[in-house]
């Protein structure tokens, strides 16, 4: 789907307010050159743009080939890398800060836990996740999304909140929007962004 999205998915979401003011919260609270994931990165905008900016060390991966393409040329002082996430090797503790914006909604209910588990390992104690999605209770819903066929997997809003902590982070901000992609055919779809610290241990998992 997103091979075939390509660039008119950032020029559907670059309006988002909400999107900039998380990466904003971040950056406010991040130390000098710090390492950054970027979980689902997409085309590089905003977020490895933005934060290689800034000065930090931004590994992106997606697992669409197309976009890996289009933020290696968009943002050359980021790494992108192209695959599942969930088979990445890293090490723990590695990274300052973990982005997950929007790259959980195909993975199933089990999936999304395991994987919130394995980013939070890679975080260092202290270190700062960021994650929005679109707050539905949904399972296996079959949909269409800027004109591509898409099954949808999530979780309503307290159950979001629910399994980031016991993925064994702590929420110290939460919002909730309305958004329209830039698109003919949009209509608003609600949106949550969270903002958390790993606790000092993280749970197994």
């Amino acid at each position: 789907m997103f091979d075939a999205l390509g660039s008119d998915y950032e020029e559907a979401f670059a309006a988002s307010e909400a999107h900039r003011a998380s990466l904003a919260w971040l950056l406010e609270r991040l130390p000098p050159a710090a390492r950054v994931l970027d979980v689902g990165s997409g085309t590089g905008r905003p977020t490895a743009a933005t934060l290689t900016a800034a000065g930090h060390r931004v590994l992106g991966a997606d697992v669409s080939p197309v976009m890996v393409e289009i933020a290696s040329r968009q943002v050359p002082d980021a790494e992108f890398r192209c695959g599942d996430i969930r088979d990445m090797p890293f090490e723990d503790g590695s990274f300052d800060a973990v982005c997950l914006y929007f790259a959980l909604l195909q993975m199933s209910r089990a999936e999304q836990s395991g994987l919130l588990h394995r980013l939070v390992r890679v975080l260092r104690p202290g270190g700062l996740f960021v994650l929005a999605t679109v707050p539905l209770d949904v399972e296996d819903f079959d949909g269409v999304f800027m004109g591509q066929s898409v099954r949808v997997t999530s979780f309503a809003a307290q159950d979001v909140v629910g399994l980031v902590r016991e993925a064994g982070l702590t929420v110290l901000s939460e919002r909730s929007v309305l958004f329209t992609p830039a698109r003919p055919d949009a209509t608003p779809e609600p949106q949550l962004f969270l903002h958390c610290r790993r606790e000092a241990t993280a749970p197994a998992g």
